[in-house]
């Protein structure tokens, strides 16, 4: 390579699929807390009050033929009369849903309820209606189910950013040639302009600053190797590539850690480039 060559860092595969699974993430995530706060936990609580309804039956049914005297008709007669106990909020249950809901059908069944196995008819009756058979352990509140919606506001709002950094990073990149580096707003900055290379985060992390001033204007640029260009051998490490071309034309003031063997530590120590 020369000191003339052009050296363009694109972004790196490793930083478009991170921005890709964080997008995926808080999309899926803001999906499944919209699902749980506009139908989800309202359905869940209709299955709560329901499979609460099906033991209150028992009890009746057990209570009303303790002498063994009720009879079928007395007993559809009595489930004929009531509705499942559902709470005033109607808020926290399905909006289809039409209340006030009767018992189902199978409670009216004096032959069926007699053995009282209502877990049976519990089970059936869900099989049916294409239910879950297990309830939550507890009814959700109007409270709960707003915080589904707002940690789908957050989710949604996390899963726009990714995507925007996403969007807008597949346009960039950082390059650099024989007269300037040209940033990945699509600056150019003449190496003339360009005062101070930290490079105390290059070895560690990838990331370099380079302090300007001139006719170009006044500013930072921060230079990303992970995400611009990349540190691949196999692909002759682009990001090392453009920062060699960088120093090879910088004059100014270049700042990194230098090891001092005898203490075994590093120092913050500035070099002239």
């Amino acid at each position: 390579m020369t000191s003339s060559e052009s050296i363009v860092c694109k972004p790196t595969p490793w930083f478009l699929f991170r921005a890709l699974v964080m997008l995926l993430m808080f999309g899926v995530f803001a999906v499944l807390f919209y699902i749980d706060g506009s139908t989800g936990y309202r359905k869940k609580n209709e299955i709560f009050y329901l499979h609460k309804t099906f033991q209150i039956a028992n009890e009746e049914f057990s209570k009303m033929n303790s002498g063994g005297a009720l009879t079928a008709e007395a007993w559809k007669s009595h489930a004929a009369k009531q509705s499942v106990a559902f709470p005033a909020d109607r808020s926290i249950l399905p909006a289809a849903l039409t209340l006030p809901m009767p018992w189902p059908e199978i409670l009216h069944d004096y032959e069926r309820m007699k053995p009282l196995q209502w877990n049976i008819l519990w089970r059936e009756y869900t099989r049916e209606r294409g239910l879950g058979a297990t309830p939550s352990d507890h009814p959700y509140d109007s409270g709960k189910i707003s915080e589904q919606w707002i940690v789908c506001g957050i989710c949604a709002m996390l899963a726009g950013a990714a995507a925007f950094f996403l969007i807008r990073t597949l346009g960039r990149s950082i390059s650099a040639d024989a007269e300037a580096v040209v940033t990945q707003q699509g600056k150019r900055i003449p190496y003339a302009d360009l005062k101070t290379l930290d490079l105390r985060k290059w070895d560690t992390k990838g990331i370099a600053f380079i302090d300007y001033e001139g006719a170009s204007g006044k500013g930072r640029i921060r230079i990303d190797g992970l995400t611009y260009g990349g540190f691949k051998k196999d692909n002759d490490e682009p990001a090392e590539r453009l920062m060699r071309q960088i120093r090879s034309r910088f004059s100014g003031e270049i700042i990194e850690y230098a090891s001092v063997t005898d203490s075994q530590s590093k120092d913050n120590v500035s070099t002239p480039g």
